[in-house]
């Protein structure tokens, strides 16, 4: 067995909304990593253990929790990286889907690390990792829910990692910038010049392209492991340096 796979051996992680995109990335890289993966979805993963878990349910949220110490023994990693987005122009941001978004978002990962921590702490090597967005620092137009809930999650981040420090529990977030899911190649797919979206958007990278789900995986199974042992509190960008550029007008580049 390589170093890597030894990173995570024995330990184990649930990862909300873990059966596609970015969280069904981080279900594998975890795994790769040596450790236990449960997927708590709506919907099975096809690719490791799964349970049924709706992040707004709190009752389902702790009798998850319970059935995965019971079943495995412990529990040491949670990656909150279930979530959704309704796109409404601010002045038509109806109540229904401002509450839900802002109840899958940022009320899941708190429900989720308050059931979670009395498990997590118990071995010295608790960790949760929060999947924001960088959107949770700037914004696109129509994602006024979006962007809040994403703010906050950066907000809880921190407040957890301040409480649950004492208890042996790192607490970290990733703010994903455009990854190539489903969700985002719909857009680029919807447009009459695709090939003209795709170069618009790999110019908006320093790094010249966009992202793909192993890029969040990988920082989510470091976060997850000692080797970010010192690490806590803090939100990772990973946008290819998307956010650091500020943008010019075309003339003048």
């Amino acid at each position: 067995m390589t170093t890597t796979a030894l990173r995570l051996s024995g330990r184990v992680a649930i990862v909300t909304g873990g059966s596609q995109n970015i969280g069904a990335a981080i279900a594998d890289g975890l795994a790769a990593a040596g450790a236990t993966v449960v997927v708590g979805d709506l919907q099975d993963s096809p690719s490791h253990e799964s349970i049924r878990l709706d992040v707004t349910d709190e009752t389902l949220i702790a009798s998850v929790v319970d059935q995965v110490v019971t079943d495995h023994g412990r529990l040491d990693i949670v990656v909150n990286n279930a979530g959704i987005m309704f796109e409404k122009h601010i002045t038509l941001q109806d109540t229904a889907s401002w509450e839900r978004t802002l109840a899958i978002n940022l009320t899941g990962p708190m429900l989720m690390t308050r059931h979670a921590a009395p498990h997590l702490g118990r071995h010295g090597v608790g960790a949760i990792v929060n999947i924001s967005s960088i959107e949770g620092v700037c914004g696109n137009p129509e994602h006024a829910a979006y962007s809040a809930s994403k703010a906050g999650v950066q907000g809880l981040t921190r407040a957890a990692a301040i409480d649950l420090g004492p208890l042996g529990i790192r607490v970290n977030a990733i703010s994903p910038g455009w990854i190539d899911t489903p969700l985002n190649a719909g857009y680029v797919d919807a447009h009459p010049d695709r090939d003209l979206v795709i170069d618009g958007l790999a110019r908006l990278h320093p790094i010249g392209r966009v992202g793909n789900p192993a890029d969040v995986a990988d920082v989510a199974v470091w976060l997850a492991g000692d080797s970010a042992g010192f690490v806590t509190g803090q939100t990772i960008t990973v946008d290819g340096g998307r956010t650091i550029r500020p943008p010019l007008p075309g003339i003048m580049r």
